[in-house]
């Protein structure tokens, strides 16, 4: 008994099958066309690789209007700011910690007092978020735990049009919970850092409410066993 051997035109279609079964579905990872990812790029940024203000306005408004969704009160509006800042405050330490301005240089000591941790905080986290650094830093009188960061024009309420039945909101809530985050990643724990509108009264002489009507301080106040360390510290030299 003989078979008849297929016939050659069904073959283009066998192949045509099997080429389909054997083709990988793709993941749901999503690569650029020059197949490199974001771990891939060098750890020193770049000015070509800075945000444009206006994505950042346009993407900060909107993460305002997520976090005023459900809230009871300006305190908790702010709150929520600040959570969402905590965590970019604990990558940034260890990525500007890692990170040098000059290549050959070696990467930042991670501060182990306050006055350095402050000065990075002014400096070097203040240069990368805003490209400027902070306009002042003091100590309070009242509280030695206190200390207060001072800047002039928030680059976070330039786009921001408060109510006037919320006027005492400050959106720069969102950049305390950063340098909360940085304090506790550092190991210097905080009771919590806010941010504060100046006054007529707390400004200083010569119309400066008028020419910085959005000066904020952002209020550090340290844990006690910090102050402690700190005082340990001290006197080791």
């Amino acid at each position: 008994m003989s078979t008849n051997p297929p016939s050659s035109a069904g073959k283009p279609a066998q192949q045509a099958l099997q080429q389909q079964t054997r083709t990988p579905t793709p993941s749901g990872l999503r690569y650029p066309s020059n197949k490199k990812t974001i771990y891939d790029r060098n750890i020193n940024r770049t000015k070509t690789s800075e945000l444009s203000r206006a994505a950042f306005a346009y993407l900060f408004v909107e993460m305002i209007a997520y976090a005023q969704k459900r809230v009871t009160g300006i305190a908790d509006l702010e709150k929520r700011l600040n959570n969402q800042g905590y965590p970019l405050g604990l990558k940034l330490l260890d990525l500007l910690l890692l990170r040098s301005t000059v290549p050959s240089t070696p990467p930042t000591t991670r501060p182990t007092r306050i006055l350095p941790l402050l000065q990075f905080i002014t400096t070097t986290l203040w240069r990368h978020l805003f490209a400027r650094p902070a306009d002042a830093l003091e100590r309070s009188a009242a509280n030695p735990a206190e200390y207060m960061v001072t800047d002039n024009a928030p680059l976070v309420n330039e786009y921001i049009s408060v109510p006037r039945e919320i006027s005492s909101f400050n959106a720069a809530a969102f950049v305390s919970g950063i340098v909360e985050g940085v304090c506790d990643g550092a190991g210097f724990r905080t009771e919590g850092v806010s941010a504060h509108w100046v006054g007529e009264g707390d400004a200083a002489e010569g119309g400066k409410a008028e020419m910085w009507p959005g000066k904020t301080i952002f209020l550090i106040k340290f844990a006690p066993e910090v102050l402690e360390r700190e005082e340990v510290m001290g006197k080791g030299g």
